[in-house]
């Protein structure tokens, strides 16, 4: 019941958290397109500016065409005709810097250029040159006596024109740099046309990128993901890349890491629960375990009375002796019960010795159609550390489930072999086998096939085994019908 609640308020969570992360996905999905709309927007008002900036050409090469022209009329002029048209328009020109030349590139005239600069030839010579890659030239040559005279006018952008160029080129950089800005945590790059060179980016950092990063890798890290075409300058395309911002990822990530964290925490509370249980468990064991252990006591010393009586009045020896084998047997099992609870003493002892003792104790208590067989492989009085009581309790509780598998005629097979780390002790009898399924649940306490039983047995026989000698116990392997074979695993 704990388990289902646990499991629909953990459903109930996620399912809730997916449809944040989705919504707010969602919201940042629009916030971007809209965004990306601004974007080309802007683009669009700033492409129009171009043709403005054709019309400034056209009047700047119309106007210093006609100033040409009234420059060459006076040049030619022999005293006929009104030349105050002329002279207006030569007077006129107070924007457009002009450098009239020779074929000898010597400069005749020039006009409209800043105080500070107009007597400086040096400098005049590299505006002439800066002219000539800028503009055509315009033929300004006149005759004069029947002899040409060859000129060539050269000329700069009006500073009105210039003026509007920087506005508009501003504009360009502050829309750059906006289109950055804007995009708030969206990490965001702006490419040329050809996509091989980086403008403008921001929050590549996100993307695991800093200042003096590669151009291609960066580019190639943005593509695949969203992308706007824009012309920042008409007839010249730009690329605008952008991917998920840094937030929204976490978001989406964020389901599993909660998942986690609810995972670690009902582990963690698990954990807690199996040990405050076990703890239990053993609290009663022991306190079970002592009081059995006091409750023995009495009719044990009592048995110890009797067996002398029964000296005194000759019964027959070989009865006695063994009614004394089991009284000490019964003090053994005493010895064990009021350990329980406590941490167990191990001494080197032959295990061969105990284990030849312990067999030849149950034959004579067992069937006699039940044949015991015995292999050791060790070397001889090969000695491992061992609690005697305990373990003689471990192989009683194996030998005694094992009779209770078998529908005499049957077989027990104790082989004791070395295993290199280990000492391997199979138990095998040829009982009614145990069902794969229940090879782990067998030591689990209160677990148990028989009509009358507590289920502790291999519950504590797991116990002695694993936590006292640090040793492991498990059913190696069974077959119903067939027969079932225990392997201890002991250290030297």
């Amino acid at each position: 019941m704990l388990g289902l609640a646990a499991a629909v308020i953990v459903v109930a969570t996620l399912v809730y958290t997916q449809y944040l992360v989705q919504r707010i996905a969602r919201e940042e999905q629009e916030k971007i397109a809209l965004w990306a709309q601004a974007i080309q927007n802007r683009a669009q008002l700033v492409n129009k500016t171009d043709s403005i900036f054709k019309i400034f050409e056209a009047e700047d090469r119309k106007n210093i065409s006609l100033w040409a022209e009234a420059n060459k009329f006076i040049a030619e002029y022999e005293g006929d005709g009104d030349i105050y048209f002329p002279t207006k328009i030569l007077s006129s020109n107070t924007t457009i810097p002009v450098i009239i030349a020779n074929e000898k590139n010597e400069i005749l005239f020039y006009n409209n250029f800043p105080k500070d600069k107009d007597q400086d030839t040096l400098w005049l010579k590299e505006q002439l040159f800066l002219f000539k890659q800028k503009n055509p030239p315009i033929d300004v040559s006149y005759r004069v006596l029947g002899k040409t005279i060859r000129q060539y006018l050269y000329y700069d952008d009006s500073y009105i024109y210039r003026e509007l160029k920087n506005t508009i080129q501003n504009l360009v950089e502050s829309f750059i740099s906006e289109t950055v800005i804007n995009s708030a945590s969206v990490p965001v790059i702006i490419t040329n046309e050809n996509q091989d060179s980086v403008i403008s980016y921001g929050n590549i950092e996100e993307i695991g990128f800093s200042e003096g990063f590669d151009h291609s890798t960066l580019i190639a890290a943005m593509k695949g993901y969203n992308s706007l075409e824009v012309e920042l300058v008409k007839g010249k395309k730009n690329f605008i890349f952008y991917r998920d911002s840094y937030v929204l990822n976490l978001l989406k990530y964020f389901p599993f890491i909660f998942l986690a964290i609810i995972g670690a925490f009902l582990l963690i509370a698990y954990l807690l629960f199996s040990t405050a249980r076990r703890s239990e468990q053993n609290q009663v064991w022991v306190g079970m375990s002592k009081e059995t252990a006091h409750q023995l006591g009495t009719p044990l010393t009592s048995l110890i009375g009797w067996v002398e009586v029964l000296k005194s009045r000759n019964i027959d020896p070989e009865a006695i002796n063994e009614i004394e084998k089991d009284i000490q047997r019964l003090q053994t099992v005493t010895e064990r019960f009021s350990k329980i609870g406590s941490t167990p003493e191990l001494k080197e002892e032959d295990l061969n010795e105990v284990l030849i003792s312990f067999i030849d104790y149950m034959k004579k208590r067992t069937n006699s159609k039940i044949v015991y067989e015995y292999h050791y492989s060790l070397p001889p009085d090969e000695t491992i550390p061992l609690n005697r009581p305990l373990f003689e309790w471990v192989m009683e509780n194996l030998i005694r489930n094992a009779i209770d598998a078998i529908h005499p005629p049957g077989k027990i097979t104790i082989e004791v072999t070395d295993t290199g780390k280990y000492v391997a002790i199979d138990v095998s009898d040829t009982g009614k086998g145990i069902a794969k399924n229940q090879f782990k649940t067998i030591f689990r306490p209160g677990y148990t096939t028989k009509k009358r039983g507590w289920g502790l047995g291999l519950s504590l026989t797991k116990r002695i085994i694993e936590n006292y000698h640090k040793g492991k116990i498990f059913v190696k392997q069974s077959e119903p019908s067939v027969g079932t074979t225990f392997r201890i695993l002991l250290r030297y």
